[in-house]
């Protein structure tokens, strides 16, 4: 028989499965489950871009694309990044349409990162960024950012962490899971340190449009000496509850994009064409209806902060992104023990802080993307959980 222990990649087979995942799938074996594991939206694709994605199907519009995307729609991608976070991007050669954010980022890390290069991450942040970074042969530089300065990364902690090796620093924000945002001071400080390097940054947007309390998003790539070292990545699945379209972008500097686009010709050819056509139509009519469930998300996140400050889990506000990132250090707990004990005793997902990094121990991430039913309801089980323990 064949020895799979010697034939498969040790690096991956190293790689431990995603936390996120975990909780997700057990719950998905029980019955009566509330959960607040996953970040995806609970409104439907808007109509309109649905229709845009069936009528591209009606009539035949079904072949290969460009590898770089849809001429069209990367021209509505470079509008939009223009009006809306003052960054500009040539639609014919900085911008690449993939298959969702995620495979943004992979092409990203994969086109700068070599063996023993370093990659500097912020953590708590989404898991996909150190496994990528490993796969590729590079360092994970782990940044473990503090409750107390709101899970930003601060210039000084950058500066710190900076060596002969450093390649790239990840800017996760608006942050998954913390709700955490960079504001134009931060980034400016960010700015300062990177300047005179060759340090690239890999600015991971996707929550951008999700931003409150009066904050507009700011992109690093519109900060000054920040776009010629910037790789931006964006894409649909937030904003435009288009989840299961699996469409994002990647942007940055031609000398960049270039090699990017060389990745993804070889590994995926071009994204869906369906897609592609349904978000020309997000971008160019459907401001609207992303501010309605930015305002449907205002109001759950405000419901659920104050539902877990009131049950006893102390919880900062999120000002970005779709999450909650209650502390449970008060129960006495590890994030492991509660998400567990919830899970079976009240039927209640929501997902450990550790899944995202270390120093994650001691919180929860609740995502708020549900109905306020839904939140009311799992709020209620887990004050229910609390007296009893």
């Amino acid at each position: 028989m064949i020895d799979y222990g010697k034939v498969l990649n040790k690096t991956v087979t190293d790689i431990k499965p995603s936390g996120i995942r975990k909780f997700f799938d057990v719950a998905a074996t029980m019955k009566d489950v509330i959960s607040l594991g996953v970040g995806e939206p609970d409104f439907q694709t808007p109509w309109v871009i649905r229709k845009a994605g069936i009528e591209s199907l009606q009539r035949g519009k079904t072949k290969y694309t460009s590898n770089w995307g849809l001429v069209e729609l990367r021209e509505e991608i470079s509008n939009y990044l223009n009006r809306k976070f003052n960054i500009n991007y040539d639609p014919k050669d900085e911008i690449l349409v993939t298959v969702g954010g995620s495979e943004a980022i992979d092409l990203a890390l994969r086109a700068l990162i070599g063996v023993g290069d370093e990659v500097i991450i912020p953590q708590p942040s989404y898991v996909c960024y150190e496994p990528i970074t490993a796969i590729t042969g590079g360092v994970p530089v782990i940044i473990n950012t503090k409750a107390e300065n709101d899970f930003k990364l601060t210039a000084e902690e950058l500066k710190s962490a900076i060596t002969d090796k450093t390649k790239a620093v990840i800017l996760p924000y608006p942050s998954n899971p913390t709700g955490a945002i960079m504001e134009e001071h931060d980034l400016v400080t960010i700015a300062k340190v990177l300047k005179d390097t060759n340090i690239m940054v890999i600015s991971d947007e996707i929550y951008a449009e999700l931003t409150f309390s009066g904050k507009s998003h700011i992109s690093p790539a519109s900060i000054p000496g920040m776009w010629e070292r910037t790789i931006t990545v964006n894409g649909f699945s937030k904003a435009f509850s288009m989840t299961g379209w699996r469409l994002g972008y990647a942007c940055g500097p031609k000398p960049v994009m270039d090699e990017i686009v060389k990745i993804h010709q070889y590994a995926i050819m071009s994204s869906p064409t369906t897609s592609q056509y349904a978000a020309i139509e997000a971008l160019k009519n459907c401001d609207e209806d992303v501010q309605y469930m930015l305002k449907q998300y205002d109001m759950r996140r405000r419901m659920i902060v104050s539902g877990f400050n009131k049950i006893g889990l102390t919880c900062r506000e999120p000002k970005g992104a779709f999450y909650a990132f209650p502390s449970i250090k008060s129960t006495g707990m590890s994030s492991d023990e509660f998400c567990e004990k919830l899970l079976h005793s009240k039927k209640v997902a929501v997902v450990p802080g550790t899944a995202f990094g270390e120093s994650g121990e001691g919180f929860v991430r609740a995502s708020y993307c549900y109905s306020v039913e839904h939140i009311k309801e799992a709020l209620s089980r887990i004050e229910e959980f609390l007296k009893e323990i």
